[in-house]
């Protein structure tokens, strides 16, 4: 659809540019197939439908505005879907996590008992679970900072404006480490012979080379398997902080900036989560009920 945009702005003539993009949507269409870019045939979640729909809405609102194209979505309303319950870690799992960032998987041999080794990577690893579990960052933004964004007196972190897949519009947005936090960052700092470079990346692999989206996913996935938590990947972090901050008392609002929320939508959805463990944590501490008054 971009594509067809543009194109179409080529053309200095606005009759001219709407004739032209009359044809090409036509031979778009004509050429469409059920096979999805992926080659799936699989038929679309409930969300991804709602996704299209939103997709061709805008689409359709902007040729009402260029071209005083009748607008066919403004008559189909938003599809519904229900929402995936969020998925969080309870503390037993994180710190389940952090030990295997620590140590191998247990092994023996014949001449030996039992044992495990302590892992060349346990402190970056061990940084890296803290600060997803800290800051609720999304995974594109930790991989994109770089020790300069990194406060480690004052636990300031500098997530920096225009960082793909992060807030809305790529805006900038300041979170925070606590003490625990810091000292992880501080001692994998340390262990690197560039540790006190600002410029270079906060997290590298073992080729020495930044951690993007993929290869953090796949790193804490592998985390997970060694710990024998199921469901284990870096955005699971991030429904974690948030719903252990709003536990703690934190307010929305706040959350909202931590998280680089354009929204309240979402915190919502977490502030509701909370308010049901409160509930259920009262149904069973209750004095009077339990004191059977």
């Amino acid at each position: 659809m971009a594509r067809l945009y543009w194109r179409s702005r080529r053309f200095e003539n606005s009759s001219f540019r709407s004739d032209c993009l009359h044809g090409l949507v036509e031979n778009r269409i004509q050429t469409v197939k059920p096979k999805r870019w992926n080659g799936s045939t699989e038929p679309l979640s409930a969300k991804s439908i709602r996704n299209v729909w939103a997709t061709f809405r805008s689409f359709f609102g902007w040729l009402q505005v260029e071209f005083q194209f009748p607008n066919p979505a403004k008559e189909i309303s938003a599809p519904k879907f229900q929402k995936h319950p969020v998925e969080t870690f309870s503390k037993e799992e994180v710190e389940r996590i952090l030990k295997a960032c620590v140590y191998s998987r247990e092994s023996k041999t014949e001449e030996r008992k039992k044992f495990v080794m302590r892992r060349p990577s346990a402190n970056r690893d061990q940084a890296i679970v803290l600060m997803l579990l800290d800051t609720g960052l999304r995974a594109t933004e930790l991989c994109s900072l770089i020790i300069n964004d990194v406060d480690l007196k004052t636990g300031k972190v500098t997530v920096r404006h225009g960082i793909a897949g992060g807030a809305k519009g790529g805006k900038g947005r300041t979170v925070y480490l606590g003490k625990v936090s810091r000292k992880a960052v501080w001692r994998y700092l340390a262990s690197r012979e560039d540790g006190d470079d600002p410029d270079a990346p906060l997290f590298i692999s073992h080729a020495e080379r930044p951690f993007n989206k993929d290869s953090l996913r796949v790193l804490i996935n592998r985390l997970g398997s060694r710990a024998e938590v199921k469901q284990t990947y870096p955005h699971k972090f991030r429904h974690t902080f948030a719903i252990t901050y709003l536990r703690s008392g934190g307010d929305v609002f706040t959350l909202q900036s931590l998280l680089g929320h354009g929204s309240l939508d979402m915190v919502r959805h977490y502030a509701q989560i909370a308010e049901v463990d409160v509930a259920q944590a009262h149904r069973k501490a209750s004095p009077a009920d339990n004191m059977r008054l």
